[in-house]
């Protein structure tokens, strides 16, 4: 039987120009708002500290000095 990765987290390794999937799902969860992000909507996140961001704004605030 095969599996279907709807409403399943995937696992990424996130790197410069893009990301491999580790774990198969649909989608991520944002790692500052906890909002789920279609992999394939995807766009921002952290190569150093590999998370995902649901926005630039989001992504944005997540690098800024503390």
């Amino acid at each position: 039987m095969l599996m279907s990765n709807t409403n399943r987290a995937a696992r990424l390794h996130y790197m410069a120009n893009g990301f491999r999937v580790l774990t198969p799902g649909d989608h991520v969860v944002c790692a500052r708002s906890g909002a789920s992000i279609p992999i394939e909507e995807l766009r921002y996140w952290s190569v150093v500290r590999q998370e995902p961001y649901a926005s630039a704004e989001v992504a944005t605030e997540a690098m800024a000095p503390r």
